[in-house]
């Protein structure tokens, strides 16, 4: 009964064109034809790996626009399967058998209460549910800043330090944390709290994402 109430108000929509499908698809029959067919390699800032199912732009770009803004939380799983994909694809299956947490890249408390979710957070939980791996918060953003899609590429570094830090040093300790987020485009954000974790004392940092942009 709980699953009909949940579809009747919130059913199973395509990431992609929004189209209701049903609830044990990914997508719908249309745009699964036109998934590209590799998963994108990309590096944050400091040379941490990051796998990607899809590049941003078209209908892929339009989906996280939707997730983020428009509060399409029941793409969640959708789009944490396919992000799971591409790090099948990407990683060996011995560093996906090491990792030990999954994570996400945090919010600022000011634009959480005004979008009410932290997409990452969403994702984060959709993928450590499928790799069933332990999922746990290891980092707080402490300090209010300008969006990164606002600036140049070459400021974007700057802007994010000083931004997170780790919240608890002892659950990250010599331990292989997978950290997820919706984009990476010159990979500054997710290299700085690679980084924070790294100093923090974790073994390694991997990342993975829904989508990655082509350029820096």
């Amino acid at each position: 009964m709980k699953r009909f109430l949940r579809n009747a108000v919130y059913p199973n929509r395509c990431p992609f064109c929004d189209s209701v499908i049903e609830e044990s698809r990914c997508a719908c029959t249309y745009c699964s034809g036109r998934l590209p067919e590799y998963s994108m390699k990309k590096y944050a800032y400091g040379g941490y790996f990051c796998a990607a199912p899809f590049r941003y732009d078209g209908v892929f770009a339009e989906a996280v626009k939707r997730f983020k803004y428009r509060r399409r939380s029941n793409y969640t799983d959708d789009m944490g399967f396919y992000i799971v994909n591409s790090i099948l694809e990407l990683y060996t299956p011995e560093e996906i058998g090491n990792f030990d947490l999954v994570t996400c890249v945090p919010m600022h408390i000011k634009d959480l209460r005004v979008r009410k979710h932290n997409q990452a957070e969403l994702l984060g939980r959709a993928c450590a549910k499928i790799l069933e791996k332990e999922y746990a918060e290891t980092l707080d953003k402490i300090r209010y800043n300008k969006k990164q899609h606002t600036l140049k590429a070459s400021e974007r570094r700057e802007n994010v330090k000083g931004v997170f830090t780790c919240r608890d040093p002892e659950l990250v300790k010599d331990k292989n944390v997978l950290i997820i987020d919706d984009i990476i485009t010159t990979g500054a954000t997710l290299g700085e709290c690679a980084k924070i974790l790294k100093k923090a004392g974790c073994a390694s940092v991997s990342c993975a994402v829904f989508c990655a942009s082509a350029g820096v």
